[in-house]
């Protein structure tokens, strides 16, 4: 399923848009929806290769929701295809993930790592930096 987003209202880069990616669509759903309530715009990816489909073709979100363990593209080969491309490699990365094999070495550039199941509240004290 191609990226989609919730609020096809116009917003600037950078605002309040935040790019979910994550293969698990009942749990990409409800981010997207607990987050629209907290009045982001939310973009949605099913896989890392539709993220950055999206991220070259659209506006910059003010953050990414990165899934690790996904089909066709995982969140490791979004990252390295992220920071290969300076037109979108200073996009900040929320890593979302049940994977906990992490080593320091390859979460060295993303910015915040969550443990999957997050609670609200901490994911949107995670996002709100990067998100006016």
């Amino acid at each position: 399923m191609p990226a989609t987003v919730r609020d096809a209202q116009t917003v600037s880069p950078n605002e309040r848009t935040i790019l979910v990616v994550d293969d698990d669509f009942a749990l990409r759903e409800s981010i997207c929806a607990a987050l629209a309530e907290e009045g982001f715009h939310v973009a949605e990816a099913g896989n890392g290769r539709e993220a950055l489909d999206y991220l070259r073709q659209q506006r910059r979100p003010c953050v990414v929701l990165l899934d690790l363990m996904m089909p066709i593209m995982n969140g490791w080969e979004f990252r390295a295809e992220q920071r290969r491309d300076p037109s979108i490699a200073s996009i900040p990365v929320v890593v979302l993930s049940a994977f906990s094999r992490a080593t320091d070495d390859e979460l060295r550039d993303v910015h915040t790592f969550l443990r999957k199941p997050v609670n609200l509240t901490t994911l949107l004290d995670a996002i709100r930096p990067y998100c006016r």
